[in-house]
Order: structure tokens, then sequence, then C-alpha cells
């Protein structure tokens, strides 16, 4: 049976948080608008929202086309910020995607613009880790949809998808594929479920959850 991993981006892999904030606020200054600057708060509490969602908290003050146009600008800027300046990994991040990779293959799905997984995927160097990547700015798809996507497309039988927020949860249960809480993240689920409180301790969870 072909078994896959399919993991969230921020809260479960890296914390982009700060550096975003940065670019975006470098950006508005770029374009010369007179607006407070984006703080790592406001950044973090948009976390795993769709692109529409973000414009609608962070720029609330400005007509609905204004707000999708300065943050289709803020997103392009910020690919560019990421790929030269990164984010915070998550403690063991590397040696341990090394060892799932020995046993699954795997996957990202985000709710990110175009470029944002691949940003954090050339600024690392961990193309060689994942398989395939799907995400809302390639389709306008939400994450529920995408996951399905990705499942049917690489041929997975069963998939895990790690995440952080309610609304991971939520959108395995969508497409129909397990779920494994990154506790460790930006957010709580309301239901029962495996929980990891630092990603390294995930190969042993997953072979506990197979064992049983």
């Amino acid at each position: 049976m072909k078994t896959g991993l399919i993991f969230d981006m921020d809260g479960t892999l890296w914390d982009s948080s700060e550096n975003v904030a940065a670019s975006w606020t470098e950006k508005i200054r770029h374009l010369g608008l007179n607006r407070p600057p984006v703080t790592q708060k406001d950044i973090m509490s948009v976390m795993g929202l769709t692109m529409d969602r973000i414009a609608d908290t962070i720029f609330s003050d400005l007509p609905q086309n204004e707000r999708m146009e300065l943050l289709d600008l803020c997103c392009q800027y910020e690919n560019e910020y990421l790929r030269c300046h990164g984010g915070v990994l998550y403690p063991d991040l590397e040696k341990t995607l090394i060892c799932l990779k020995e046993h699954y293959p795997l996957y990202i799905v985000s709710n990110c613009q175009q470029g944002y997984i691949e940003a954090f995927l050339e600024y690392f160097d961990f193309q060689k880790y994942f398989d395939d990547i799907e995400c809302y700015g390639n389709n306008l798809k939400q994450k529920g949809d995408n996951i399905a996507l990705l499942a049917h497309r690489n041929g997975l039988e069963k998939a895990f998808y790690i995440g952080d927020i309610q609304g991971d949860y939520d959108a395995a249960q969508k497409a129909g594929v397990s779920f494994i809480h990154a506790a460790y993240g930006f957010g709580t689920i309301a239901q029962t479920v495996p929980e990891l409180t630092q990603f390294s301790g995930l190969p042993a969870l997953l072979a506990s959850i197979h064992a049983q």
C-alpha cells in the first residue's frame, strides 16, 4: 500500500512570520503608502488562511480590489525575500525528513501563494525530499481539495496530513486522509487526534500508529 505524508507549511515545517512581516512592511514602504508596519503578530494571526481571507483581514480598511492588488504585490516580494532570508525551521527538521524519506514519499499542500513553497525548498535545498507540492495560489482550490488532488495525482492509497490548526484537520477530513496535529505550531484542534509535541517525534508516532 502506497502511503504518503503530506505536510502543511506554516506552523508545521517552519515559522516564516517574522520575515514575511518584514517583507510586507518593506514593500509597502517601497510603494510609498502611508500605512503602519505589518507586524509578526499580524502575520501569525492569519497563517493558514487562503489569500483572499488574509487580504480581508490585514488590509480590511481598503476596498476589495485594492486589498487584493496590494496583497499580490506583497506576496510577490515576500517570495523574493524568503528566497534570500528563509525562515525558522523547527528543530531537527532536516534530520527527521531524511529519516522519513526512507519509508514514505513526502509532499506539501498549503493555502499559500504560488512560489511560496518553492522559496522554502530553494532556500534550504529541500527539493530532494519532496515528491510533489500543491497550493491555493496555483489553482484557487481549498486545502481539502488540494490534498485530495495531490493524493490522487501521486497514486496514494493512504495518506497522513500533518498540520497545526483546526482548518488543517477539517481539510484532511474533507480529503479523506488521516490527520496528525503539529501541536508545537500555531493552533489547537478540538478533536482527539495523534499529536506531535516536536517535529522530530514524527517517525516514532507513525510507528506507533502502524503498530495499532
